[in-house]
C-alpha cells in the first residue's frame, strides 16, 4: 500500500488507515522502512529538507547528528507521530516507540503499563512473558514508583516487546541512566534484537554506543542523510577492536569533534 505525497500539505489523519496522508503501511512481506522527500519545517526552519533513508527488514541503524539536527523528528514522523510531516514513508504495519523518558502510569501496575492500550484476552500473561524477557517477571505487580530508572526502562522495552514489533524506533531510551545501568540495557537491547529481528531505528547522541549495536551508523547533517558508516565487526564488539577504534574516529570527525579521524 502506498500514497501520493509529493503535493501533500500539513496532514490529516486519513479516514480509511488513520494514518496522515504519506505514511503508508509496508506489503505484508516487507518489515523494512522506505522514506523519500520527508520534509518538516518549524516556523521559517526547514529541519528536514527532502530526506532519504532505507532500513532493511531486521537491520540494526544508529542515527547520530548534532543537537536540534532533527534526529528525534524523524523518528517521530517514522513512528507516524507528526501529522505535519511531508514526504512518503512506507513501515511495518507493527511498529512501537521507546523513548527517553519511561513514560509509565504512576496509577496502574507494571503489567498494566506494559500491556497499556492492547485488547484481547491474557493481557496479563502477555505481559508476564515479555517482562521476563527483560528480567522483570516479579516485578509484574509493582507500581512504577517502586522501580529504579534502568528497571522503568526496561518496562518501556517490555512494553514495546509485547506488541511483537517489525520495527522498534528508540528515541535516546538509555540518555537518563547511568554507565553500568546503561551498558546492561544497551546489552539487553542488543540480546533482544537478535532474538527478535525486528528493524531498528536507534536516535542516540553515543557514537560508542552506536557503534557496539548497530549494523549502520548514520550521520544527519542539513536537513537529510550526510553520510554513513557500515559497522561490520562481528558481536559481541570490544570497544577497542581496532576497526571500531578507526570508525569511532571517522563519526567523531563527522560530528565535527576535534580528535576524531579525518575522512
Amino acid at each position: 500500500m502506498s500514497s501520493q505525497t509529493d503535493q501533500a500539505g500539513p496532514a490529516s489523519r486519513s479516514p480509511e488507515t488513520g494514518r496522515p496522508p504519506g505514511r503508508a503501511a509496508a506489503p505484508p512481506d516487507s518489515a523494512g522502512v522506505r522514506v523519500r522527500g520527508l520534509r518538516r519545517s518549524f516556523g521559517t526552519r526547514r529541519v528536514l529538507d527532502d530526506l532519504e533513508l532505507d532500513i532493511a527488514p531486521g537491520e540494526f541503524v544508529a542515527l547520530l547528528g548534532p543537537s536540534g539536527s532533527g534526529k528525534s523528528t524523524l523518528l517521530r514522523a517514522i513512528g507516524g507521530l507528526d501529522p505535519e510531516v511531508e514526504g512518503h514513508i512506507d513501515v511495518p504495519e507493527r511498529t512501537a516507540v521507546v523513548f527517553q523518558e519511561h513514560r509509565l502510569l504512576p496509577w496502574e501496575r507494571v503489567w498494566r503499563n506494559v500491556t497499556l492500550g492492547l485488547r484481547g484476552g491474557d493481557l496479563r500473561a502477555r505481559a508476564v512473558a515479555a517482562l521476563d524477557e527483560v528480567g522483570l517477571a516479579e516485578r509484574a505487580d509493582a507500581w512504577p514508583a517502586t522501580l529504579s530508572g534502568g528497571e522503568s526502562q526496561r518496562v518501556a522495552l517490555a512494553r514495546a516487546l509485547v506488541r511483537t514489533p517489525r520495527l522498534l524506533l528508540l528515541d535516546e531510551p538509555f540518555g537518563a541512566l547511568d554507565a553500568l545501568t546503561r551498558l546492561r540495557a544497551q546489552r539487553l537491547v542488543e540480546r533482544l534484537w537478535e532474538e527478535h529481528r525486528p528493524s531498528v531505528l536507534l536516535v542516540t547522541h553515543d557514537v560508542e554506543e552506536a557503534l557496539l549495536l548497530a549494523d549502520r551508523a548514520l550521520l544527519l547533517g542539513e536537513g537529510a542523510i550526510a553520510r554513513e558508516f557500515a559497522v561490520d565487526i562481528p558481536r559481541p564488539r570490544p570497544l577497542d577492536h581496532p576497526r571500531l577504534l578507526r570508525l569511532r574516529g571517522r563519526l567523531l570527525a563527522g560530528l565535527g569533534v576535534t580528535g576524531g579521524e579525518p575522512s
